[in-house]
């Protein structure tokens, strides 16, 4: 049987042609039949909090029953996906923090001391030994997130740029525990409770600010201690990373420390064994999604195990639909319902380690540290099962010239750094030069609408390099961009002339891959070091960001980080709120005047584009920077 996909498309156009022959259902498939939106829902201006709904407010019906108005309604709304997103990510860095805890107790490996040392120094985190010190941050990170509502968070200000911080505080925005942000955001969202959208808003930067530096920020850190730091390198990515004479476990999620014990047993002599006498040479991991990116980040430490990124997560039904992965290895968010449908019909195991992330047809292996060993032994035990029943029953369906073998991978705030020097000061005097006109963070998820999987993504990158501004991707943005080959060293050839002479020079293409949606909080370190540099502060920068695709609650979790960064925020779709003109007006104007960020919608890429230039324009000319072509 096969499916129609006629009405979605991708900037991947090997993919696209993949998917159209599938004979199995993908989100690609899905979407025809779910162009027709709500248009309430669209402008956010649908209310179902109470038996007296849904309301749904209109010129003729400008109030729900309990007098509610379509500000009230739709600002209520957008903080509870906030608040929503912002768990998403509080629920990682928790789980992160208690694995380093763990580890360290039991005197496990810790793979980046050097990091260890930077955050213990930045924290102000003493401790006897390596072990104690890690035992101490994740004490300190666990308590600031369990605080109550009436306590301010300890970390904040040692983490924050302080210029920022000093803004925070001016504004009453500085986070108080951010579990307690969380639940306090959905409290206040209920029915006959807080009516006032612009104080909901700006509890929309309070969660802004413990996402980013705690969901974002301190995860990356405590990965960085417990898998080791990134480090810059090739790598190749897309389908072509799928090597049936192993057995091949697609990786999807965010918690790259959940599975870290089973990934090291994977390589060890008696379990690649098992794998041999099962038929295949051994096991490998395949990354999709964003913990896909995180493990492809570390790739230089996993050299053995994992053979690379196939894709974002509108992939990972295509990744199971080549026949060629054996189990899906999930423990957080990205990872689709519809892969339920593919896994059952191409005999493909699915395990979850997060009872959080819970599939309807998986196995639930609940990761326990204590139990750490048992769990990742059941897991290698039921996916030699599955490959032995299904090897041999399942046609393969490969797509080997898929993707690139040079992407360049390991970009992160020290990777980049020592790059350069172990200074920021070659990209500061390239940026003064005019030789990079500036940067743009393209970040956040895929989607496929705004044109379509990751067109706009693709185009808008295409456009802003073209206009000589570097760009640094992070998430699943980068899986769509990778793929279509933005980040080979080649792609310089599409920079404009002053960018492609400094990636010629330096030997990196015009768009360097920082890896998962956590590393947006690495970009914000690189932005803040830069600004100190300068002496300037963050809204100052020559610096954009743009979620072009954004799709989940997360997403706008990390949008209203980047607006209480102060920072120009584009996205290709407005989120729910054009139904009401306080948040219209309070994000996409009044917050130039609060933190110095501001929303801009656009779907048009190169319209978008050249918008994002001409702010960058702007803030080169109040910088006293060259502005001339």
């Amino acid at each position: 049987m096969k499916f129609s996909c006629s009405s979605c498309t991708s900037a991947d156009k090997k993919m696209e042609c993949f998917v159209a022959d599938l004979s199995v259902e993908t989100s690609f498939h899905r979407v025809e039949s779910q162009e027709v939106k709500c248009g309430f829902g669209a402008q956010g201006v649908c209310c179902r909090l109470c038996s007296n709904g849904p309301c749904r407010i209109t010129p003729n019906s400008p109030r729900g029953i309990c007098g509610a108005n379509s500000d009230q309604i739709v600002v209520r709304n957008f903080l509870r996906a906030v608040a929503a997103g912002s768990g998403c990510y509080i629920h990682v860095v928790e789980n992160t923090a208690r694995n380093l805890k763990n580890t360290a107790q039991a005197k496990g490996q810790l793979k980046g001391l050097a990091a260890l040392e930077r955050l213990a120094n930045i924290l102000g985190i003493g401790g006897d030994d390596a072990y104690q010190k890690a035992i101490n941050i994740a004490d300190a990170i666990l308590a600031d997130l369990y605080k109550p509502a009436f306590e301010p968070m300890e970390l904040v200000e040692k983490l924050a740029y302080a210029p920022r911080y000093k803004r925070w505080e001016e504004l009453g925005i500085l986070p108080h525990g951010a579990k307690s942000e969380v639940f306090n955001g959905v409290v206040k969202t209920s029915t006959n409770l807080n009516s006032d959208p612009v104080e909901m808003l700006l509890h929309c930067l309070r969660l802004g600010i413990s996402t980013g530096l705690y969901g974002l920020q301190l995860t990356n850190f405590l990965n960085d201690i417990l898998l080791g730091e990134p480090e810059i390198r090739m790598a190749p990515v897309g389908l072509r990373v799928i090597n049936p004479d192993y057995i091949n476990i697609m990786i999807t999620g965010h918690q790259h420390s959940i599975f870290a014990h089973l990934q090291d047993m994977l390589t060890q002599p008696d379990v690649v064994e098992k794998a041999k006498a099962a038929g295949a040479k051994g096991f490998k991991l395949v990354g999709c999604t964003c913990v896909g990116q995180d493990l492809q980040l570390r790739g230089a430490h996993y050299t053995e195990v994992f053979d690379g990124h196939a894709g974002n997560n509108y992939i990972s039904e295509a990744v199971l639909a080549t026949g060629g992965i054996d189990a899906v290895l999930s423990e957080f968010n990205c990872t689709l319902p519809g892969i339920e449908t593919v896994c059952d019909q191409l005999q493909i195991k699915q395990i979850c380690l997060d009872s959080i992330a819970k599939k309807a047809n998986a196995q639930l292996m609940q990761f326990d540290f204590a139990q750490r060993d048992k769990i990742s032994n059941d897991i290698i035990d039921a996916i030699i099962d599955a490959y032995k029943t299904r090897r041999g029953n399942i046609k393969m369906n490969l797509l080997p010239d898929h993707g690139n073998d040079q992407t360049l991978t390991g970009v992160s705030e020290t990777s980049l750094k020592s790059f350069l020097g172990d200074t920021w000061q070659p990209l500061i005097e390239l940026i003064a030069a005019g030789q990079i006109k500036g940067l743009a963070g393209v970040v956040g998820c895929s989607n496929l609408t705004a044109g379509g999987h990751d067109v706009l993504t693709v185009e808008l990158t295409k456009e802003l390099i073209a206009k000589d501004i570097l760009v640094l991707s992070a998430g699943c943005s980068s899986g769509g961009i990778e793929n279509c080959g933005l980040m080979m060293p080649e792609a310089a050839e599409l920079a404009g002339p002053k960018l492609k002479a400094v990636c010629k020079q330096l030997g990196i293409p015009p768009v360097l891959n920082f890896g998962p949606c956590l590393a947006i909080g690495r970009l914000e370190i690189v932005a803040a070091e830069v600004a100190e540099a300068l002496g300037v502060d963050i809204p100052q920068l020559p610096l954009v960001v743009s979620a072009p695709q954004w799709l989940e609650e997360q997403a706008l979790a990390d949008g209203a980080f980047a607006l209480a960064l102060g920072l120009p925020l584009h996205l290709g779709l407005p989120p729910f709120i054009t139904g009401s003109n306080v948040a219209v007006q309070v994000l996409c104007e009044d917050m130039k005047s609060l933190t110095g960020g501001q929303v801009l919608i656009n779907a048009d890429a190169a319209e978008s584009a050249k918008m994002l230039d001409e702010i960058i324009i702007q803030k080169r000319k109040a910088l006293n920077l060259p502005t001339e072509a």
